[in-house]
């Protein structure tokens, strides 16, 4: 396959093929599929190491990110942000030349979506929690001037004023999965910011994706899977895995900007490897 044709994924989560035993059909498909690399992310302290593992042992086509999932965010999200940053600290650090080193700080974010739905006083708590970890992650990437990987679901106000807040380098900044519309796009890209996108960007029922992918344009345009969630037509209903990055990128090169597959290709390749340093 031609280099202008080679796609990174850059949001999967390979746990779950790791743990049925899938991992190696997985990445196989993804090399078929014309991928170059892809970014697994991190989603709470139980995957940090294995993902870790999983860069070292396939060093240059896969890489990693650590961070506290707002949906892995508890009363105890302190003591995992702690751990979270002691993990970054020791990610190949001096004396430990052969470990894998995290590209970004994510994904941390907000999420209403999945707040119990029939506790009023419970969901307040976990949001504020949810707050809480979120601050403190992005105190953390200030710091380490590193890419940050955001999910933002029912909570994209909250989740900018934030970042606006933190100090964080917009330029850093990255809304996964975006399923917002161009407006929003335009608040994040008029501060430096960027979304990037699924396979919803497929769905019939998804034009206003398919208007911020517009709004944004190539320039920043960055293609993910977020395997094994979110499959793209013509897949959607069986499990999502990071070779199907190439039919949402087909897509979007025929349908969002009419543009030469390999033009997309080569610069959603681009941005990803500048955006994430690889």
């Amino acid at each position: 396959m031609a280099l202008t044709d080679s796609l990174i994924d850059t949001h999967t989560h390979l746990e779950s093929f790791y743990q049925r035993g899938a991992l190696d059909a997985a990445l196989a498909n993804a090399r078929g599929a014309g991928l170059d690399a892809m970014i697994t992310i991190g989603t709470c302290s139980e995957d940090w190491a294995l993902y870790r593992s999983l860069a070292e042992a396939h060093r240059g086509f896969v890489f990693y990110s650590v961070g506290l999932h707002p949906c892995s965010v508890g009363e105890d999200w302190e003591r995992e942000v702690a751990r979270l940053e002691a993990f970054w600290e020791g990610a190949g650090g001096a004396g430990d030349s052969g470990a894998a080193r995290p590209v970004a700080l994510g994904e941390c974010g907000l999420d209403r979506f999945h707040l119990p739905k029939n506790d009023a006083g419970g969901a307040t708590r976990i949001f504020a929690w949810q707050c809480a970890a979120f601050a403190a992650q992005l105190e953390i990437a200030r710091r380490l001037a590193c890419p940050v990987v955001i999910h933002s679901r029912g909570a994209f106000e909250e989740c900018v004023r934030m970042v606006d807040e933190s100090g964080v380098d917009w330029a850093r900044v990255v809304f996964h999965c975006f399923a917002e519309g161009a407006p929003q796009m335009r608040e994040i890209a008029r501060r430096g910011g960027r979304g990037s996108f699924t396979g919803v960007l497929t769905y019939k029922s998804a034009q206003n994706v398919r208007d911020a992918a517009r709004e944004q344009g190539l320039s920043r345009f960055m293609v993910e899977t977020d395997a094994p969630y979110l499959t793209p037509e013509p897949f959607r209903g069986k499990p999502n895995e990071p070779a199907f990055a190439r039919h949402t990128a087909e897509f979007a090169a025929a349908k969002v900007f009419n543009i030469p597959f390999d033009e997309l290709a080569r610069a959603s390749t681009r941005n990803a490897r500048e955006f994430f340093g690889i």
